[in-house]
């Protein structure tokens, strides 16, 4: 780093600590990707405060537990930290009732209800969109179709609204950052609104190549409906090759029934060892559509390529023929052509080329993109 370079972050870092800091995040009840999210925020601004809808500090990392956090009227309803998307009809109220007097900067994370919020008039806002919210958009028919009997009731009637709501309130904030060039697309179909594309950050560094690799493919993830777990798992049946499996969920079961003898599936493994996982296999299979999608991202940090459906967040972190390839179709039939294309060229693909490709996606890129739109 230059002389130069050091001095301007030195002073792009003194700046944003002496900043009041409102962080607005949908709700704490668990730590997923954008509680990473968070996490990674409140190191660029140490000093912010956090508001939310609901707080279960128990489930919460200490790194989040260490800041002040506020919470909306939803934390006091009954049974809030179970049924909170219950509260969904009531948190625009909520998020406006929120006092934010005094903050010069406020940073709404965005996936559940946050951006909502009134900020100071002299107060900067920007939304760091994971999504705009699915069950209100593109994913309404899906959410109808599981929902409960009282749910099926309440959606037509409330979520209309919802929707108007949601629009305007994305008219409020001065500058929106969408987490995949995919996520930019659906802010501007929902909202109407341009955005600019500033990638999750992913700790790239914390992972390595392994000098040998095993004969083994590798699915990771949670085993929801949309994952498609139970394509890659029938693909290799046919293929006849060794698959690993991480993951656990919903579908668990029905999945485990189909898996043939290459098949093995593990619900669950230690941080250490889905490195290791990552590092030693032939290949990451990815088959849903993600927002983002980290997995690919750890995979090709690892030295490791990926084979991926070319929808969704994968089309900007995975380059076809340098750090994986995609397939076209949501079948096993188009998973098994790919695997196959994939064992004609292995020999292409180097775990340099994995890595530099994940080293786009390192965290300093993230602050950089967040400080550019919180100081303009």
């Amino acid at each position: 780093m230059t002389p130069e370079l050091a001095t301007d972050l030195t002073g792009t870092d003194r700046r944003a600590r002496e900043r009041r800091v409102a962080i607005v995040h949908y709700w704490l009840v668990g730590m997923r990707g954008g509680e990473r999210v968070l996490e990674r925020l409140l190191r660029l601004y140490p000093q912010a405060d956090i508001f939310t809808h609901v707080y279960v500090p128990e489930r919460i990392s200490d790194e989040i537990n260490a800041h002040k956090v506020s919470t909306s009227f939803i934390q006091k309803l009954p049974a809030a930290a179970r049924l909170y998307q219950k509260y969904l009809p009531l948190m625009p109220l909520a998020l406006e009732q929120l006092d934010l007097s005094g903050y010069d900067l406020v940073i709404s994370s965005e996936s559940g209800p946050a951006k909502g919020v009134i900020a100071p008039p002299e107060a900067r806002h920007i939304c760091y969109c994971h999504s705009p919210m699915r069950y209100l958009w593109d994913s309404y028919h899906q959410y109808l179709d599981t929902a409960g009997r009282f749910s099926k009731l309440a959606m037509p009637l409330f979520f209309g609204s919802l929707r108007q709501w949601d629009t305007a309130s994305a008219a409020r904030v001065d500058a929106i950052a969408a987490n995949s060039s995919f996520i930019r697309q659906r802010i501007r179909r929902a909202w109407g609104r341009d955005s600019t594309v500033v990638f999750p950050p992913v700790d790239v560094d914390s992972y390595r190549p392994a000098e040998q690799r095993g004969d083994h493919f590798l699915w990771v993830g949670q085993m929801t409906p949309y994952k498609r777990a139970d394509l890659a798992v029938e693909a290799f049946n046919r293929l006849k090759l060794p698959l690993l499996v991480v993951g656990d969920g919903p579908m668990a079961r029905s999945v485990a029934k189909i898996a043939g003898p290459t098949i093995k599936i593990v619900p669950r493994l230690p941080y250490s060892e889905l490195k290791r996982a990552y590092a030693d296999c032939r290949a990451l299979i990815f088959t849903g559509i993600e927002d983002f999608g980290i997995v690919p991202v750890e995979a090709n940090a690892s030295g490791t390529p990926v084979i991926a459906f070319g929808q969704g967040g994968v089309l900007d972190t995975i380059r076809p023929g340098v750090s994986g390839l995609y397939y076209d179709e949501m079948t096993a039939d188009s998973i098994v052509e790919a695997v196959q294309r994939f064992v004609r060229t292995e020999a292409d693909f180097s775990p340099q080329d994995c890595v530099a490709q994940a080293r786009n996606f390192r965290p300093e890129l993230f602050d950089a993109g967040i400080r550019s739109l919180a100081d303009a």
